[in-house]
C-alpha cells in the first residue's frame, strides 16, 4: 500500500502543475469533476449504501451526515458549479508601493500549497474541499472517517477522474486510507503537507491540535448561544431559537444554549417552549427555566458547554444583557453567537462585546456557512484568530508572497 508521504509527494508535483495552470483550465477542470460526478451518481450511491448498511448501529444524526441522495449529489455539484464560476484570485495583488531607493514591493496572493482535511462522516466534505482546493491553487489530501470509507474512496476517483479529463493531474486530489495510521502519518508530514484541518467534532479537533507537528486551522466545535433580550420580538426570537436548533441540529452552527432575559421569561418560553417540543426538543434548564418549561430537565454544569450535535437544547435565564455576555465568554466556543432585541444599543454592545468568528443581531446563527455568506462553499469555519476566522473560502486557502523589482540596489 502506497505511504501517505508518497502520496503527499504526488500531491506536491500535481500541485506545482496546477499553481501555474491558467484560471480557465482551472475552471475547465472544475466542470468536468461536475459532469463525471453527474455520470457516476448511480455508482456513488451504490457506495454510500454499503457504508449505511455498516453504520446502522451509529446515532441518528451521524447517519444523516453521512447518507447520500439524488438531492445532496446536486447539490454537491452545483457547489463545484459554483466555486468554478467564482473569480478567480490567485496572483491578486493585495498591495504595491515603492520605497524612497526606487525598489517596487508588491503583495500577491499565492496557493498554501498542499492541504491535508480530517474529517468524520461527511461525504460532502469530500467534494466541497476538493473543489475549493483546486479552484485556490491548492493539492489536497483528504482523510475521512471509516465510516464515509467507500463513500469517500468512489467521490475521490470521480474527481480525479474528471481532473485527468480535463488535462491536470489525478493526484491533486487523493483520499487516504480510513485509518488510525494515514490519520498519524498525516499529522507528522512535516515538510510534505503546508497545513492540517480537522472538521468534525470536538474530540477530532483537540487530537489534531494536540498531536499534529503539521500547522493546524482549529474548525468549528460549536457551542453557539442564542440571547433573547428583553427588548426582542418575542415572535421572532421564537422563531429564530427553532430554526437555529431545530434546522440542522448535527451541524456546528445548530444553537446549543437558549438565554432569556428575565424580564419576558415566562412569556417567551410560553411561545417557545411549546414550538420547541413540537420539533422534539428535549430542554435542559436552570431552576428558574424549569419552572416555566414543562418536562424540561434541569441541567447540569456540563449541559452549558456540550455540544449535543442533537435535538437537545440547554435553556438559562440571564438578569439581563451583562449576564448573557458573561455566559457566552465563559461556555462559548468563538463560533456563532446572536442577540435578538430591537434594542439597537444593546444590539451594538453585544456584536462589539461577543469574542466569536460571527455574530448576530436578529438572525439565526445557521447563516455561518460558506454558501450562505456567498462563498460558494467552505472547508471549515475557523474559530481561531491566526490567518482564518469563520468560513473559510477561496480567499482562507491562499498565502501571499512579496514580489520585489529593483534596477540593481544594494544595501
Amino acid at each position: 500500500m502506497i505511504s501517505v508521504a508518497e502520496q503527499a509527494r504526488a500531491a506536491r508535483k500535481a500541485q506545482r502543475v496546477l499553481e501555474t495552470a491558467s484560471p480557465e483550465l482551472r475552471r475547465q477542470a472544475l466542470e468536468a469533476v461536475a459532469e463525471v460526478l453527474a455520470e457516476r451518481e448511480a455508482e456513488l450511491m451504490a457506495a454510500n449504501a454499503e457504508d449505511l448498511a455498516a453504520a446502522a448501529h451509529l446515532p441518528g444524526p451521524m447517519v444523516a451526515r453521512l447518507r447520500l441522495d439524488a438531492r445532496k449529489l446536486q447539490a454537491m455539484r452545483e457547489a463545484v458549479l459554483t466555486i468554478a464560476a467564482m473569480p478567480d484570485i490567485l496572483g491578486e495583488e493585495l498591495a504595491d508601493w515603492t520605497r524612497p531607493n526606487g525598489i517596487q514591493i508588491r503583495r500577491v496572493r499565492v496557493p498554501l500549497g498542499v492541504v491535508g482535511i480530517i474529517y468524520e462522516a461527511r461525504p460532502n466534505v469530500t467534494v466541497d474541499a476538493a473543489a475549493l482546493c483546486l479552484r485556490s491553487g491548492n493539492a489536497v489530501l483528504l482523510k475521512g472517517g471509516k465510516e464515509a470509507a467507500r463513500s469517500n474512496q468512489a467521490l475521490g476517483a470521480a474527481i480525479a477522474d474528471g481532473l485527468r479529463r480535463a488535462g491536470l493531474p489525478g493526484a491533486l486530489v487523493q483520499v487516504l486510507p480510513a485509518t488510525r495510521e494515514s490519520t498519524h502519518e498525516l499529522m507528522n508530514a512535516v515538510g510534505l503537507v503546508d497545513v492540517l484541518i480537522p472538521r468534525g467534532g470536538a474530540g477530532l479537533i483537540q487530537t489534531v491540535l494536540r498531536e499534529s507537528r503539521v500547522p493546524v486551522i482549529e474548525t468549528g466545535a460549536g457551542v453557539c448561544h442564542i440571547y433573547v433580550h428583553a427588548a426582542a420580538d418575542l415572535a421572532m426570537a421564537s422563531a429564530v431559537t427553532v430554526n437555529a436548533k431545530c434546522s440542522a441540529p448535527a451541524v456546528c452552527n445548530a444553537a446549543e444554549t437558549l438565554l432569556v432575559d428575565r424580564a419576558v421569561a415566562a412569556q417567551f418560553l410560553a411561545q417557545a417552549g411549546p414550538a420547541l417540543a413540537a420539533k422534539g426538543v428535549a430542554l435542559r434548564a436552570c431552576p428558574e427555566a424549569a419552572a416555566l418549561l414543562p418536562g424540561a430537565e434541569l441541567a447540569t454544569e456540563e449541559d452549558w458547554s456540550t455540544e449535543y450535535n442533537d435535538l437537545i437544547l440547554s435553556v438559562k435565564v440571564v438578569g439581563g444583557l451583562e449576564e448573557a455576555l458573561a455566559h457566552i465568554a465563559q461556555y462559548g466556543t468563538r463560533h456563532s453567537e446572536a442577540i435578538i432585541t430591537k434594542d439597537e444599543e444593546a444590539a451594538s454592545r453585544f456584536l462589539s462585546s461577543v469574542d466569536a468568528a460571527a455574530v448576530y443581531h436578529n438572525a439565526s446563527t445557521r447563516f455561518t456557512d460558506g454558501g450562505e455568506f456567498g462563498f460558494g462553499a467552505e472547508i471549515g469555519i475557523s474559530t481561531q484568530k491566526l490567518h482564518a476566522r469563520g468560513p473559510m473560502g477561496l480567499a482562507e486557502l491562499t498565502s501571499y508572497k512579496y514580489v520585489i523589482r529593483g534596477n540593481g540596489q544594494v544595501r
